[in-house]
């Protein structure tokens, strides 16, 4: 019985189903994993790898994504590379032959035109004849005058565009002729007259990448030959004068070395002498303008007499004179009058004459910066007549430093300015579209925001509008608004931004934070590939065991 007691309370243990096996050196290894727990990490990892894939993935690149607008490249291309306009500039000559009859006037009329345009080597330029009217306008116009006892002369009006012609009688044409030397002598003044802007025009399309000139091209606005001294000339009005700008800031400063003179009437001299020159340049420029007195400053060079051009060059102080920068982003011009006894001496002004610089002994013209005056005065106001002799050498040193003609009537020299502004600014949007172009080809990381692509499409639109008025001042108009959005387009903050931030940035941005994330999801997909492999190895050779039983 008791023996009996002691077996029945003896524990019953029941064999193990996952019972660790033991390897080949009696060492035991972990139990098998149930299946649930090896689907249950292959979903999780599974779930991680869905959440980089659907989720952060597509987040990463939408908010990385370097925004690029679309750009008509291929059209900014045809304007830089001049294919999208040939500038040709229509002016329109009116002839007035009161003396005339109307047959004869129109005879006159065709042969004049043909020998002029048997004259014309630059066809890009065309001058075309017509007969006086009161609601044309025109750019020039040609008043025939008879005068039995004079010859044929020609003269220039200097307070208006018109070319007075005398002839004599006898020098007009008759109806079945087909050659007159009236109509040749009027040709050959009229190419005389416009032959300067006819070379700065020319001068500007063989200087511009916008159109390079090719030999024998049928271009009819390729550039003519201009001669090595007409081109030397012409290079240095252009460095001479100032970037095209739609405002100037004009300042007009009195120093003296003493405390005498203290005031001067510049506001009623440059009412007088200077406005009506600014009121014929407002269809082309605006002005601002401010004055100023300096008393006790002493310039650069202590002579009184300035011997070289060192001495001219060296006479601003500037580390002293409060002269004016630029005025709310508009270029400053500096016009200067200094009180006191200094002069130049006569060799070295006429080394400044022959440069272009001053038709006085008393001033010289700085190139692209502005104009000094030496006054003598001791008194201790400068009243208004004696300034006169400063406000017009200011005037011309303007007129200079504005790039205007030199040759002709002041109101032909100023519609000279404006198809020469016109035809320079359209050149300078064409070229800044194909620099753009260019520069978003070769830099595909860079942003383009759709503000360029506005400021791009305004400017094809203007230039298309500019290239179909030039000559006229809706040209001008339409080309100062096209170079001032091609500007801003290329100039974009946000876009230049992105020239200075390379590849190796990104790189260097990412691997810190891709490191410590992307390793455990990796090695853990690795692992778990490795484990279901082995596992599948195994069953394989299960199968294997239970065929050969």
């Amino acid at each position: 019985m008791a023996q009996s007691q002691a077996v029945a309370d003896t524990p019953v243990t029941q064999p193990s189903t996952q019972t660790p096996q033991a390897d080949q050196n009696g060492a035991k290894n972990p139990p098998p994993e149930k299946p649930a727990d090896v689907r249950r990490r292959g979903a999780v990892i599974l779930s991680f790898w869905l959440i980089v894939g659907l989720l952060g993935l597509p987040i990463w690149w939408y908010t990385t994504t370097i925004y690029r607008a679309n750009l008509p490249l291929d059209e900014m291309m045809e304007w830089a590379d001049g294919k999208a306009c040939r500038p040709v500039f229509p002016l329109r000559i009116a002839v007035q032959a009161a003396a005339l009859p109307e047959p004869e006037a129109n005879h006159l009329l065709r042969l004049t035109q043909h020998a002029l345009d048997d004259l014309n080597d630059f066809s890009g330029h065309h001058l075309r004849l017509e007969l006086f009217s009161e609601d044309t306008e025109s750019a020039l116009t040609i008043r025939l005058s008879p005068e039995p006892t004079a010859s044929l002369a020609a003269a220039l009006d200097p307070l208006q565009p018109v070319l007075h012609v005398t002839y004599p009688p006898s020098s007009v044409p008759s109806l079945s002729s087909s050659t007159s030397t009236l109509a040749t002598f009027v040709a050959t003044q009229l190419r005389s007259t416009f032959a300067e802007e006819q070379a700065v025009i020319s001068y500007l399309l063989s200087t511009s990448s916008v159109l390079p000139p090719t030999s024998g091209s049928s271009n009819p606005t390729e550039p003519r030959n201009i001669a090595p001294e007409v081109a030397d000339a012409l290079s240095k009005r252009t460095m001479r004068s100032l970037k095209y700008a739609p405002t100037y800031h004009l300042t007009f400063s009195m120093f003296t070395g003493g405390a005498a003179p203290s005031s001067w009437d510049i506001e009623a001299a440059i009412a007088q002498y200077m406005q009506p020159v600014l009121d014929v340049l407002a269809p082309i420029h605006n002005f601002t303008m401010d004055t100023q007195v300096q008393l006790y400053a002493t310039p650069g060079v202590q002579s009184p007499i300035l011997t070289s051009k060192q001495d001219l060059s060296s006479f601003i102080n500037a580390a002293e004179w409060p002269l004016s920068p630029s005025i709310g982003g508009a270029p400053t011009i500096n016009f200067i009058v200094y009180a006191g006894n200094q002069t130049i001496q006569s060799q070295v002004q006429s080394q400044v004459d022959n440069g272009g610089g001053s038709e006085t002994s008393q001033s010289w013209l700085i190139p692209q910066w502005g104009s000094v005056y030496l006054l003598p005065a001791d008194a201790s106001h400068v009243p208004t007549d004696s300034l006169r002799e400063p406000l017009l050498t200011f005037t011309s040193h303007l007129l200079a430093l504005l790039g205007t003609p030199t040759s002709g009537s002041l109101p032909l020299r100023l519609s000279t300015l404006s198809r020469i502004r016109s035809a320079d600014l359209l050149l300078r949007a064409s070229s800044t579209l194909g620099s753009l172009a260019r520069l978003s080809l070769s830099l595909r990381n860079i942003a383009i925001p759709s503000s360029v692509a506005e400021g791009v499409a305004s400017t094809m639109e203007h230039l298309r509008l500019a290239c179909d008025a030039l000559g006229g001042p809706e040209g001008l108009a339409h080309a100062r608004i096209a170079e001032a959005e091609a500007e801003r387009a290329f100039f974009e903050k946000s876009m230049v931004g992105q020239l200075y931030f390379p590849d190796e940035h990104k790189v260097a941005v990412y691997l810190p934070l891709l490191g410590p994330v992307g390793v455990p999801l990796v090695m853990g997909l690795v692992n778990e590939l490795k484990a279901w492999l082995r596992r599948r190895k195994e069953r394989a050779a299960a199968g294997s065991e239970k065929k050969k039983q």
